[in-house]
């Protein structure tokens, strides 16, 4: 599903569409946070809640060029489609209450460019998730045209991190 273009559905007589926050959502733990966020934010504003789930080929869209398969692009959109609702059950155990509407976009496009392109009317906002490499996120402040929130994710315990720092593939794979 491709972003829709500001002053189509949803614009009132006057062309102006209602307030939206838009969240970029990946199913990571800092992303996971901005949906909670965003969601808090357009509960707060009376706001649409608009969650973004970007996606591309894995082997890439140049690769995929040479070699088109629908099939293999509706499998590959439907697995984003999926992660964008496990989020979704995982932060509301379904939708948010309390939030007057929400959309959720499935977007083919880089994470940063996605956000930018679905954040573009005059009462948008944006958040994200500030993952620590933080790529989406510097692209989308450096880009965006509209107020940009940044939502830290959650802090993992140190001795969580040790623990996972010393795992080995055994301890995760499950044996037969």
């Amino acid at each position: 599903m491709r972003a829709r273009a500001y002053g189509e559905a949803g614009a009132d007589r006057r062309g102006r569409r209602p307030a939206r926050v838009v969240v970029g959502v990946s199913g990571s733990l800092a992303s996971l946070a901005a949906l909670r966020v965003a969601a808090q934010e357009a509960r707060r504003g009376g706001a649409t809640l608009v969650a973004v789930t970007a996606w591309s080929p894995p082997e890439g869209e140049r690769a995929y060029l040479r070699r088109p398969d629908r099939d293999w692009l509706r499998h590959w959109q439907g697995e984003a489609r999926a992660r964008l609702d496990l989020a979704f059950d995982e932060v509301f155990g379904g939708t948010p209450t309390g939030v007057p509407s929400v959309e959720r976009r499935v977007v083919r496009d880089r994470p940063g460019p996605a956000l930018c392109a679905v954040a573009c009317g005059p009462d948008d906002r944006v958040v994200v998730g500030a993952a620590r490499a933080g790529r989406v996120r510097r692209y989308v402040l450096a880009h965006a045209r509209v107020p940009v929130l940044t939502v830290p994710a959650p802090a993992v315990p140190r001795r969580v991190r040790r623990a996972l720092r010393r795992a080995t593939v055994a301890d995760i794979v499950a044996g037969p």
